[in-house]
């Protein structure tokens, strides 16, 4: 029952946190549980780093304070002592924060440093893509991360109905594909052959936040695109190499893209301009966004689109 949804703005740049959050909202019957954000600023040269120090129902008490504090002075510690230089730290919650900082190393040790320390996991590491969730719905979460004014060229979305597994952020999307930089995916359905890619890429030296299925295919597409793969052809290989029912979609720092396997029966809708591209689960998305009479269609089974930012 989840529902995902994405923007492209080609050629310039829009409010996609309040975008989003319109598309999110008017699905929220497909997902109450949590909603979560992949939004894509202007390029800077510093590093960007979404992290949380503990889940939200943990919250509660002086001593999950003092550790929260304890956590994050430690999570400064860690990135001064690896090389990299603090702009700016803030948070909205008192356990989900916004990081910059100036850091020309890899992004791996980076991100393993970090989440050595117990409870802290690293939602998004990019020069521009940003990855906010929280449990709630999309209006719940944009209010709580001041969501409405974040400007940007593109994005992903995701609600989500919690049913095998726990009403939690590590449960939640979208998911970033560690340890690559800027690239997201949203997913709605199941891959049947998690397992066996899931050791495969553990294998590669790759961790995984979570049991959910969507994280491996982030982390499949990043993968074949650092090996020379255009996201396309990396999508397009996807089909073959998932087994199951899914639709999905995929964000890098200067592309969007959606894949549907070949049963397509998981639904999809797409709306498209010379300005924007939207797509969503549901045409209820659509129109909440474009607020008109506006055509739209179904991508075919085993369609790849892939847009340009």
């Amino acid at each position: 029952m989840c529902g995902i949804a994405g923007v492209v703005h080609r050629g310039g740049t829009s409010e996609i946190g309040a975008e989003l959050t319109k598309m999110l909202q008017s699905m929220k019957h497909r997902g109450p549980d949590s909603t979560g954000f992949a939004l894509y600023g202007p390029p800077d040269d510093l590093i960007v780093i979404r992290f949380v120090l503990a889940e939200p129902n943990e919250l509660g008490g002086f001593d999950m304070e003092q550790r929260l504090e304890r956590n994050r002075a430690e999570v400064e510690a860690r990135l001064a002592k690896i090389g990299a230089d603090v702009a700016t730290m803030t948070s909205e919650t008192g356990y989900a924060f916004r990081a910059t900082v100036r850091y020309d190393g890899e992004l791996k040790p980076l991100a393993d440093y970090l989440e050595d320390i117990a409870g802290c996991e690293v939602l998004s590491l990019g020069q521009s893509l940003e990855i906010i969730k929280d449990l709630g719905d999309a209006d719940d979460v944009a209010r709580q991360y001041n969501l409405a004014g974040f400007t940007g060229t593109h994005g992903i979305g995701h609600v989500r109905m919690a049913t095998e597994s726990d009403v939690d952020l590590a449960s939640a999307h979208p998911y970033w594909a560690y340890p690559f930089s800027d690239v997201a995916v949203v997913h709605n359905g199941q891959l049947t052959n998690y397992h066996q890619w899931r050791r495969r890429l553990e294998s590669s030296g790759h961790r995984f936040q979570s049991e959910c299925d969507s994280e491996i295919i982030a982390v499949y597409l990043a993968e074949k695109m650092e090996g020379g793969m255009s996201l396309e052809v990396a999508m397009k290989h996807s089909l073959d190499d998932l087994d199951g029912v899914f639709t999905y979609l995929c964000v890098t720092n200067d592309q969007l893209g959606v894949a549907k396997d070949e049963m397509a029966a998981k639904p999809l809708v797409l709306f498209e301009s010379e300005e924007l591209v939207a797509v969503a689960t549901e045409e209820i998305a659509i129109r909440a966004l474009v607020e008109r009479e506006v055509e739209t269609r179904d991508p075919y089974e085993r369609e790849v689109l892939v847009w340009q930012v």
